[in-house]
C-alpha cells in the first residue's frame, strides 16, 4: 500500500505568511507542518510515499525532507502540481506512482491525534474493492464535506453545505483502490473550478463501497489562521501531556 501527501496550492487564506513559503512548511509548534502527515503515514506502516507540491517553493520540500531517511524511509517521491485544481486534480498526478496498488491519501495541512494503522491494515487486507474515509464530529461542519448518514450507511456527501445534514466533517485522510484514477478522469470542475474529492467519494457511495471510521481523538486542519492556531495549541498540549506522563513514569 502506498502513501500520498497532498501539499500543493498557494495557501492564500494564510497570506501574508505564505507569500514567501509553502503553507505546509509553516511551523506547528515545534515542527514543520509537513512532518505531521508524513509521520501519520510512517506510523501506520506506510514506507512508499509521494508528496505532491506546487507553487514557488517546491524545492524547499526536498531541502527539508531529502530522501526521508530521518523518518526511516529509503526514499520519498515528489511531483509538482501547477496551479490550484483541487484535491482530486492533485491526486490525479500520482497515478504513475500508485500503479495498481491501494493508496492512503492525506492532506498536508491535517493533524490527527489518532493512529490510522489499524484502519490501514483492515483496508489493505480485508477490503478488496472500495474506499474508506474518516469522520470527526465538529462545531463547524459547513467548512468541510459533510456526510448524510442513515444507520451505518453514508447516503451522500455534500461539499461545504449551508445546512449540514450532520455534525460530522470528512477529514483529510482517504483510502482508495486503484479505480480512483478512473473516477477522476470522468470528473468535471465544480463551481469553484476544482475537481472535488467529494465527487470521488460519492461515486464510491453509488457503488456501495464507501466505508468509514469515526475518529476518537482530536483532529484539525491548519489552513486558516484560526485552525493553524488551534493546531499549534493541540500539539503543544499533547507534547506537555507526554512530558508529564514520562515524569510520572520515572518517579513511579
Amino acid at each position: 500500500m502506498k502513501g500520498i501527501i497532498l501539499a500543493g496550492g498557494l495557501g492564500t487564506r494564510l497570506f501574508p505568511l505564505t507569500k514567501i513559503t509553502n503553507k505546509h512548511l509553516l511551523p506547528i509548534y515545534d515542527k514543520p507542518m509537513i512532518y505531521y502527515p508524513l509521520m501519520t503515514l510512517v506510523n501506520a506502516g506506510i514506507k512508499d510515499i509521494m508528496i505532491v507540491t506546487g507553487g514557488n517553493n517546491a524545492g524547499d520540500f526536498l531541502r527539508l525532507l531529502g530522501n526521508g531517511r530521518e523518518f526511516g524511509l529509503q526514499d520519498i517521491a515528489y511531483t509538482y502540481q501547477e496551479g490550484e485544481g483541487g484535491i482530486a486534480d492533485a491526486l490525479r498526478l500520482t497515478e504513475h506512482f500508485a500503479g495498481k496498488d491501494k493508496i492512503v491519501v492525506i492532506l498536508g495541512d491535517n493533524v490527527f491525534e489518532d493512529s490510522i494503522g489499524d484502519a490501514v491494515f483492515e483496508f489493505e487486507k480485508n477490503i478488496n474493492e472500495g474506499a474508506m474515509i474518516f469522520l470527526k464530529e465538529v462545531d463547524d461542519p459547513g467548512r468541510f464535506g459533510v456526510p448524510e448518514i442513515k444507520g451505518n450507511n453514508i447516503l451522500k456527501i455534500i461539499e461545504k453545505p449551508k445546512a449540514p445534514p450532520s455534525g460530522f466533517a470528512v477529514t483529510g485522510v482517504y483510502m482508495y483502490d486503484s479505480r480512483v484514477y478512473d473516477i477522476i478522469k470522468t470528473l468535471k470542475p465544480s463551481g469553484r473550478g476544482e475537481l472535488e474529492i467529494t465527487d470521488v467519494n460519492n461515486k464510491y457511495i453509488e457503488w456501495g463501497q464507501l466505508y468509514y471510521r469515526v475518529l476518537k481523538g482530536w483532529w484539525t486542519d491548519a489552513g486558516t489562521f484560526e485552525s493553524l492556531y488551534k493546531a499549534n495549541t493541540l500539539i503543544k498540549e499533547a507534547r506537555t501531556g507526554d512530558d508529564i506522563k514520562r515524569v510520572v513514569s520515572r518517579k513511579s
